[in-house]
C-alpha cells in the first residue's frame, strides 16, 4: 500500500498495474473519466468493483448498486476514503 501511495506523485501510473488498481489510482488522482474509461468495459469481478466505487464517487447509487451485483459485493456504507482503502488492499493481497 505504501508504494502504491507513494506511486500517486508520479504524472501515470506503473504500467504493469491492473486496469481495477488503474483505475483506483486515477480516482485518487481525481480524474474519473479516466478511471471509468479503464473498467467500464472489463469483465471481471474486481474491475466490477471499482465501477461500483466510481458510480458511488459519481453520486449515482442506482448504477453502483447495479455494479456491487455484479462484483459479487455488498453496497458499501462506510465513507469513499475507507471503500478505497478496502478495495486497494484487497487487491494488492497476494493470491493464495
Amino acid at each position: 500500500m505504501a508504494d502504491f501511495r507513494a506511486s500517486l506523485a508520479d504524472a501515470a501510473p506503473d504500467g504493469a498495474l491492473s486496469p481495477p488498481l488503474a483505475a483506483l489510482w486515477w480516482a485518487r488522482k481525481g480524474d474519473w473519466d479516466q478511471a471509468h474509461r479503464i473498467v467500464q468495459d472489463e469483465g471481471d469481478a474486481n474491475s466490477a468493483w471499482v465501477h461500483a466505487y466510481l458510480h458511488r464517487v459519481e453520486g449515482d447509487l442506482g448504477n453502483a448498486g447495479y455494479w456491487y451485483r455484479r462484483a459479487g459485493q455488498p453496497v458499501a456504507k462506510d465513507t469513499l476514503d475507507v471503500e478505497w482503502e478496502r478495495i486497494v488492499s484487497a487487491l494488492l493481497a497476494p493470491s493464495v
